[in-house]
């Protein structure tokens, strides 16, 4: 696909999609929303991809919707009387969606100012590191709208229901500092070392682990936050302990450990990522 709003790149096993649309600091509109969609699809059906990086081209990250559109940004004009066409589906929420799906880690390196849904689109990723640049903030209820993207569903599980509400509530914006101690973020780093510590991260991961255990891993942790009780995990984690402990993969990774030699895992996240979750599926929108 060819994409014109965001860049695709893959190298080292790290796919990096950049924002690009530096003139509106990157702000969202409808085709970004699609091609994010269409790069995240790319990379997980990718096996050289490990791991991605998210982040923007010039001084922001992602200044939210673009307002273009001025008052009618979010308008769709009168609502229909029909209950099956009554509601449209939010576009920064199937971006979210998406990146909550993936079987690649996702780091999103915050370069610059990033509200609305240039922060919420970051929280269903695993890792944020910003810039001591960047600026965030959930701005909506000065906008007289509501958080979006499934925020009210990510964020308190991220940072906790009081500090969500403050500063969801406020609407104010805030710096990388505040960020960071509020639990938003993992670390804050210069503007000209933000990416470096990124593929840092990355290599990390990239370097010592198995694909399909990280897949396997991310939806773990991701889909037990919904859990009502902890059976559900030791549900999942015997099928994925059982799968598992038949694959090339652990017999590979126990026997590099004894013989202390790096480990040359050969499992594919294509075609190799069992079903330990049988009966999940995606709810229907309506």
């Amino acid at each position: 696909m060819t994409f014109t709003e965001i860049d695709y790149s893959v190298a080292d096993h790290i796919a990096t999609i950049t924002l690009n649309r530096p003139d509106k600091l990157n702000a969202f509109t409808g085709v970004m929303m699609k091609e994010l969609i269409a790069a995240f699809d790319q990379a997980d059906a990718d096996d050289d991809v490990r791991v991605v990086i998210v982040t923007g081209a010039g001084r922001g990250f992602c200044a939210g919707a673009d307002l273009s559109a001025g008052g009618d940004t979010f308008n769709d004009g009168s609502l229909s009387t029909d209950a099956a066409t009554k509601f449209r589906r939010d576009g920064g929420g199937t971006v979210t969606l998406r990146i909550f799906a993936m079987h690649k880690p996702v780091i999103g390196a915050i370069n610059g100012p990033a509200v609305g849904i240039g922060v919420t689109m970051t929280l269903p990723m695993d890792f944020r590191l910003a810039s001591d640049a960047a600026k965030m903030g959930f701005v909506f209820t000065r906008r007289g709208i509501v958080p979006e993207a499934c925020s009210s569903w990510f964020l308190p599980r991220l940072v906790g229901i009081a500090q969500a509400q403050e500063w969801v509530m406020t609407g104010r914006v805030f710096g990388a500092q505040e960020a960071l101690d509020g639990g938003l973020v993992r670390s804050v780093h210069p503007a000209g070392e933000l990416l470096d510590a990124a593929r840092t991260l990355a290599k990390e991961i990239i370097d010592n682990t198995a694909p399909v255990s990280v897949a396997l891993a991310r939806q773990m942790m991701w889909r037990m936050l919904g859990a009502s009780h902890p059976m559900e995990a030791h549900r999942v984690d015997s099928r994925g302990i059982q799968i598992r402990g038949r694959s090339n993969d652990v017999k590979e990774g126990v026997m590099s450990f004894l013989e202390k030699r790096p480990a040359q895992f050969v499992d594919r996240v294509s075609s190799d990522v069992p079903d330990i979750f049988p009966g999940w599926s995606e709810p229907e929108f309506f």
